[in-house]
């Protein structure tokens, strides 16, 4: 309870006993005319005036004529119920309290203790950097813990993972992008696997798949082969440069074909560029099979209406459709400034698309552009 409310419900204790009353009738009328303030009557207290204003009320008609009014307060109803039961406290020592407690105060981390005590100190085992099975972790992880009790049987979960060649330090972020193999059957795990190696897939040529595209082994085998023939027979590939290509990207197997099929129509329709060449570009540089339209129609209109690179400059060095399009524009409008921007290799001072977007800034600078970083920079405030 609060102080102030305390102060009122002493006075009406006070008041009711006896001890504060109305002099006379006089001051009775007096207060029903006004608010008396309680510092007024109890000054021992001290209490602000704004703080507490108890007013008595006299203009009732009902009362009878010898009755004594009763104090009106203009206190909000919460502390008015309050004041029927004072809260009194009881005047202990800190001793007695303390006497009371049964249990210690812990110990600051900071107390020092003896050299008996801390040999008595157990510390929990550390957890193996590396292990071989999932046994090591159960009682340390949560998660584990959890499949467990859920009757996933973690020794299967090992198996598959030596099954498929995962190594012993990729199983967590394969399992983090990849929970759904657990519900995948064994039998049908070990027949897709089978079915790359029958297409002269090495194991580590699958680890490295499955590493790189965690949903690979997700999919039927009709399914894997239908990809691989897609990309054959579209590029026009042989069996060998189709493996290669999905070793290289294994996303290619994984992902929807709708994007694939409208960028090979982009490049042949829109940048007008051969089947061969299509071929040779998507062989190179498979990312851009699952670029954004919009980014290669940028990229391909800065690089060839802007720059002037001619179709089979692009084919040969198809990488570039992979820089970003910020970097290419600063590096070749810093080339103009300087009067370097020399794409043919027919004429001195050549600079290859390779030079001008796979470089480091300073090394492009010392050894591209034949000046200072500090000038580089100078020059990018300026555009």
């Amino acid at each position: 309870m609060a102080v102030w409310a305390r102060q009122v419900a002493r006075c009406g204790w006070l008041r009711a006993a006896g001890l504060l009353g109305l002099r006379s009738r006089s001051g009775a009328a007096r207060a029903c005319c006004g608010a008396a303030p309680l510092p007024a009557l109890l000054s021992g207290h001290r209490l602000p005036p704004w703080r507490l204003r108890v007013s008595v009320d006299c203009a009732q008609p009902s009362r009878a004529k010898g009755e004594a009014c009763a104090p009106r307060s203009s206190l909000p109803v919460a502390v008015k119920q309050e004041q029927a039961a004072p809260e009194t406290v009881s005047d202990l020592s800190a001793a007695k309290l303390y006497e009371d407690w049964d249990d210690v105060p812990p110990s600051s981390a900071l107390e020092e203790i003896s050299e008996e005590e801390a040999v008595k100190i157990i510390a929990d085992p550390l957890l193996p950097p590396q292990s071989s099975t999932l046994r090591d972790y159960v009682d340390h992880s949560e998660t584990l813990t959890k499949l467990v009790h859920l009757g996933v049987d973690l020794s299967q979960v090992e198996k598959r993972q030596k099954d498929v060649g995962i190594e012993d330090n990729q199983l967590g972020p394969f399992l983090t992008k990849n929970p759904y193999i657990l519900g995948e059957e064994l039998e049908a795990l070990e027949t897709r696997v089978a079915y790359l190696k029958s297409k002269k897939f090495g194991n580590a040529e699958i680890t490295q798949m499955v590493s790189r595209a965690p949903y690979l082994l997700l999919f039927s085998v009709e399914r894997l082969d239908n990809r691989l023939g897609f990309f054959k027979n579209e590029l026009g590939l042989s069996v060998k440069k189709t493996k290669d290509l999905v070793i290289r990207f294994p996303r290619l197997l994984t992902g929807k074909l709708e994007p694939v099929k409208e960028n090979l129509q982009v490049c042949q329709v829109e940048f007008g560029f051969e089947r061969n060449e299509v071929q040779q570009i998507a062989f190179k540089t498979p990312k851009i099979l699952t670029a954004s339209k919009k980014r290669l129609r940028q990229t391909f209109d800065y690089l060839h209406n802007i720059m002037g690179i001619p179709h089979n400059m692009l084919t040969r060095f198809p990488q570039v459709f992979n820089s970003k399009l910020l970097r290419i524009k600063e590096r070749h409008m810093f080339l103009i400034f300087l009067g370097r921007a020399q794409y043919d290799p027919t004429k001195p001072s050549y600079i290859s698309l390779d030079q001008l977007v796979s470089l480091p800034d300073e090394v492009f600078c010392t050894e591209i552009a034949k000046a200072s970083m500090q000038d580089f920079e100078k020059f990018l405030k300026t555009i």
